[in-house]
């Protein structure tokens, strides 16, 4: 035990020696400390921007230390991981600027999605689809005006709608949609809602506060008809 204790500190202190013999050495193992440390905090980072930025801290940390030292090796994968970890760290930050700038767009998700739209024209009386019907197109009014037959609520001209059933296990249509006054509603298939859904995270993100605030619209709706016929019973008790 004892010769281990003295080999051990045999080896410190010529590690310690080697680090003070001269400012670049000390400057080097600065480096890889800091390196170190950089790459024990990515490791406890919860999302991926801090630790892709941590991870860059630590290369170029590495690369000083490898320049140094010198160690070319450590140099060489340094170098070689650097550039990987900045194009991750700057593709994550624009991934996040995209989505506060969806965010910030409110109900403007119309506008990206014209270019991608096919225009359909509806006469007054026609039905765009019937309760039941197979779901395969999201909708933008873009004149006109619709109803929701069994809900007697009308629909008016920059309103989106047909989103929830795309995304239904059953993918059939909750409520039938008729025409009331003739115009003109623009439709996109489901497969390019789901293209667009994944390759565009601005649009993925409203599109899922769109869902969001319909469903929160049709639990309130539920909540105030329960209530409704509460008042009913108890007056006929």
């Amino acid at each position: 035990m004892n010769e281990w204790f003295t080999h051990l500190s045999t080896l410190a202190s010529a590690w310690l020696s080697s680090v003070l013999a001269s400012p670049q050495q000390m400057l080097a193992h600065l480096a890889a400390a800091i390196a170190i440390g950089l790459i024990m905090a990515g490791a406890l980072a919860k999302t991926m921007s801090p630790l892709r930025w941590l991870a860059a801290g630590s290369n170029v940390g590495l690369m000083v230390y490898g320049a140094l030292r010198p160690s070319p090796i450590t140099f060489c994968i340094a170098a070689v991981l650097l550039p990987v970890n900045l194009y991750r760290a700057a593709e994550v930050s624009r991934l996040t600027r995209r989505v506060r700038s969806a965010e910030a767009a409110g109900d403007s998700a119309g506008l990206w999605l014209k270019p991608y739209m096919k225009a359909r024209k509806l006469k007054a009386g026609q039905t765009l689809f019937s309760k039941g019907d197979a779901a395969e197109h999201l909708f933008l009014l873009v004149d006109g005006e619709l109803e929701l037959v069994e809900l007697g609520k009308t629909l008016e001209a920059g309103h989106i709608f047909g989103e929830i059933a795309l995304f239904s296990p059953e993918r059939v249509r909750t409520h039938t949609v008729r025409c009331l006054r003739a115009g003109t509603v623009l439709q996109i298939h489901d497969s390019t809602v789901r293209q667009l859904y994944f390759q565009d995270p601005a649009f993925g993100f409203h599109l899922l506060n769109l869902l969001a605030n319909r469903l929160s619209s049709d639990v309130q709706r539920a909540q105030t008809q329960l209530q409704g016929a509460d008042r009913d019973l108890g007056k006929i008790s």
